[in-house]
């Protein structure tokens, strides 16, 4: 609010003000009389300077005690006469707002001649604005609205020997106009592995020996729905959860009637995944509750962590490998009185990831050798790797559970209609994201397994059977998504778990 005086009021105020106030050098009242004759006759700057020179004094007669309440006491009470001669009540200014600060200036009738309020809106608060419940039920879009899904680890990329490497991409102006292009999906990504975290990290804790492995599944895949608003192919879970055990690395979970049970010395590798229009998030974990465990687990662990270390644009995929295979098999660990060295699976491999497609195509080895291809910008890896105290190497055993519409099908006739009604169920909930028996039932379907094997001798659906090391081995697996982005590279799936 801006208070206006006529000249002559302000005039009196002023010579009020200066007779009370507490004594000082000679120039210095010259000078400020000087100062307010001017403030009266319009000019502005000087009265911003003799503001200035106020604080200044104001500052140096706090120290000195008494003289400075001596000095605010007169000035209050040069405005309640400047204020009483106009006719005017003098009020109480209310605060600022919780959420906005309040600056004062100068008015240019004259310092007494009122007070303009300028505010100012403090930044928004990064965080969720709804809490999460036990267990997890509250989609993460409502927790954090308006693309504030929180940000994975961001590392920079590493220096290749060609000199083609990504320095300097955190300050280049160029690759941050690169960066914002695709705000949009980092954002479908981000919220994706934040539904994956909190999933995750519930079931952690409640995941305990003498579960069957059906209740696990159906436990993890419910909250992960609720968590990422499934909503048909917009978003939902993206493929099967996976929760292989002790000498099985990949593919299986349960089918209806599977009476597994898990046991205390049992190392139990989970891998699920999410997805926002296709955006997927693939990331996993191994789980066992024995101590005797844990040097199987951090092998694999680092070796992971190694491989989103060597990756970045203009890596060559083999060099990856290598790092990880030297990383993996330096670890050794004791079961039952008997060494192991931890072996890299050879014929399991990390993966690029397109818009609903899970293997986009380039694969990241995690031993020597390998393509020489080269990683490129924005694109989305899952970089996993397993480890084994087997052979290394991995066959089909067991019952399938997991199957995948090829993606680069064409039209192919079919002459079975239970086969044409099975294809446009999975046409309609899954498209070419991979779904399991488990998933079949729960859409109502029934009696399919004479039609879901047509469509697999056609090659229009994929069957993965689980993947197997040496009966009485163990295996472990640790898996996390990578964004290349311009910029850096994001871990999108980091959390304080692994």
């Amino acid at each position: 609010m801006v208070l206006c005086l006529p000249d002559s009021c302000t005039v009196m105020a002023a010579e009020f003000e200066t007779a009370v106030q507490p004594t000082k050098d000679l120039g210095e009242d010259e000078q400020e009389e000087g100062d307010v004759i001017e403030a009266t006759e319009g000019d502005t700057t000087q009265a911003k300077s003799k503001k200035k020179r106020k604080k200044k004094n104001k500052a140096a007669a706090g120290a000195g005690g008494a003289g400075g309440a001596g000095g605010s006491e007169a000035g209050g009470a040069a405005t309640q006469l400047a204020a009483q001669l106009n006719g005017l009540d003098v009020k109480a200014s209310t605060g600022p707002a919780d959420d906005e600060e309040e600056d004062e200036e100068p008015a240019a009738g004259g310092d007494a001649a009122g007070k303009k309020k300028r505010k100012r809106k403090k930044k928004n608060k990064v965080g969720p604005v709804k809490q999460q419940t036990d267990p997890p039920s509250i989609p993460v879009v409502e927790m954090y609205p308006k693309n504030t899904a929180p940000k994975g680890q961001l590392m920079e990329y590493p220096a290749v020997q060609d000199s083609r490497s990504a320095r300097d991409r955190f300050t280049s102006e160029e690759a941050k106009a690169r960066d914002t292009a695709y705000e949009e999906i980092h954002t479908e990504l981000r919220i994706g592995a934040e539904a994956h975290r909190q999933t995750r990290q519930y079931m952690q804790k409640w995941i305990k020996p003498g579960m069957t492995m059906i209740e696990i599944c159906e436990k993890l895949e419910s909250i992960g729905r609720a968590t990422i608003v499934e909503n048909g192919l917009k978003s939902g879970l993206a493929f099967p959860t996976g929760c292989s055990i002790n000498h099985c690395a990949a593919h299986y979970t349960p089918n209806a009637g599977d009476k597994t049970v898990l046991q205390y010395d049992d190392v139990c590798k989970i891998d699920f995944g999410t997805h926002i229009n296709g955006r997927i998030i693939d990331c996993a974990f191994t789980l066992t509750f024995n101590p005797k465990y844990d040097r199987l687990l951090d092998a694999v662990r680092d070796a992971t962590n190694t491989g989103i270390k060597c990756a970045g644009i203009d890596v060559q995929l083999c060099d990856i490998g290598e790092a990880i295979q030297e990383v993996m098999e330096s670890y050794e660990v004791e079961l039952d009185g008997k060494t192991y060295q931890v072996k890299s699976i050879r014929n399991l491999n990390g993966h690029s990831i397109s818009p609903y497609r899970i293997h986009a195509g380039k694969t990241v080895p995690i031993v020597k050798g390998g393509e020489k291809e080269r990683m490129e910008e924005n694109e989305v890896y899952a970089i996993e790797t397993f480890g084994s105290t087997g052979r290394g190497f991995v066959h089909e055993d067991m019952e399938c559970s997991h199957y995948m519409k090829n993606f680069d099908v064409g039209h192919v006739p079919l002459r079975l209609n239970r086969s044409k009604q099975l294809l446009n169920t999975i046409n309609q909930n899954f498209g070419t994201l991979a779904f399991c028996r488990r998933w079949l039932d729960r859409l109502g379907e029934t009696k399919y397994l004479m039609a879901l094997k047509d469509l697999c001798e056609k090659e229009i659906v994929q069957a993965y059977p689980p993947l197997c090391d040496v009966k009485g081995s163990y295996t472990a697996q640790y898996e996390h998504t990578i964004v290349l982005r311009p910029t850096c590279k994001e871990v999108v799936t980091r959390g304080d778990d692994y």
